[in-house]
């Protein structure tokens, strides 16, 4: 199998002329509002491999809200505070049930199946902001997003978050209920108001691509040899990814695309070729799981041309 970076780059020219054309984009997520203004022509891919070839095509450099994808960030920054003593407040496997169940949340007693539906999020912000101010724990995990992506432009959509702020009310009622449980600790709208603010950061593919170099290279940011984390942990991080990064759709991803992944109701997915390269799409347009129709079948392509799945080639 040819991974030269002039293959990849062929490759990727050629993904981002096929999505370009196709007429089966899904539908935008119309129950955020200023979600519902996005245009659903648009496609991006970045590709940043580990020797730091950069390869993108299609609106790679257009921002837009990244939505559920940060939660792979806050789970990282979680994990670094509090270790496995996280897996107290969440858990690790994966739902089977829409990304805002509360029929779920209920059956386990307020404690979230894993750190990426809404709930389980809600938990791992709640972590995030113990001991904090919510503009500091807000502004510690933009710096992180920033550093990773040595991007300091990289800011939050405000408008996205007061639209969120103002719409999420399941949101609050599964915050309310994980409260009741006591696996929350801080003020419910202090965690709400974070997690609203973190999921409405606006990044390009690029951007993206670049913040998760660490998951594809055992932790470490390859252009400057920092260990964000441990190799197990990313490792760990990447096995979350792969089962659960994908709502209850996580499933169809694997037998598809074969590689870690987190999707994000922006249109947005982040993939990690483990020891290869980073990955992120956006392509508004949802299927009915809440993930990119399009972003999907472009990691399908990449995945089978360049032979990146973790089940072989």
């Amino acid at each position: 199998m040819n991974h030269s970076p002039a293959h990849l780059e062929t490759v990727v020219r050629e993904i981002a002329a096929e999505m370009a054309v196709r007429t089966d984009r899904g539908k935008v997520a119309s129950y955020i509002p200023e979600l519902a203004n996005v245009d659903i022509d648009a496609f991006g891919i970045a590709v940043i491999d580990t020797d730091g070839n950069v390869v993108t095509g299609g609106d790679s450099d257009v921002q837009f809200s990244i939505q559920s994808i940060s939660k792979v960030f806050t789970l990282t920054i979680a994990l670094g505070m509090v270790g496995d003593h996280l897996w107290q407040h969440v858990g690790r496997e994966p739902s089977g049930s829409p990304f805002n169940s509360i029929v779920q949340l209920e059956r386990e007693e307020g404690v979230p199946r894993n750190p990426f539906i809404n709930a389980g999020a809600i938990a791992v912000t709640d972590v995030i902001l113990s001991g904090h101010e919510p503009r500091v724990a807000l502004g510690e995990i933009l710096r992180f997003m920033r550093f990773l992506a040595q991007d300091q432009s990289i800011k939050i959509d405000e408008k996205v978050a007061a639209s969120e702020q103002r719409t999420g009310f399941r949101n609050a009622a599964l915050a309310n209920y994980m409260k009741s449980f006591s696996v929350l600790q801080n003020p419910v709208e202090y965690t709400l108001g974070v997690y609203f603010h973190h999921c409405a950061i606006a990044m390009s593919c690029r951007q993206l691509a670049m913040a998760a170099r660490f998951l594809a290279n055992k932790g470490r940011d390859p252009s400057t040899g920092f260990q964000v984390v441990q190799a197990e942990r990313a490792r760990r991080i990447n096995a979350i990814m792969l089962t659960c990064g994908h709502y209850d759709g996580s499933g169809e991803f694997a037998y598809r695309v074969g590689l870690p992944g987190k999707s994000g109701v922006g249109g947005g997915i982040l993939a990690i070729a483990p020891g290869k390269a980073s990955i992120a799409v956006w392509s508004p347009g949802l299927d009915d799981s809440g993930n990119s129709h399009l972003g999907r079948i472009a990691l399908e392509t990449l995945a089978k041309r360049m032979g990146w799945s973790i089940f072989g080639a």
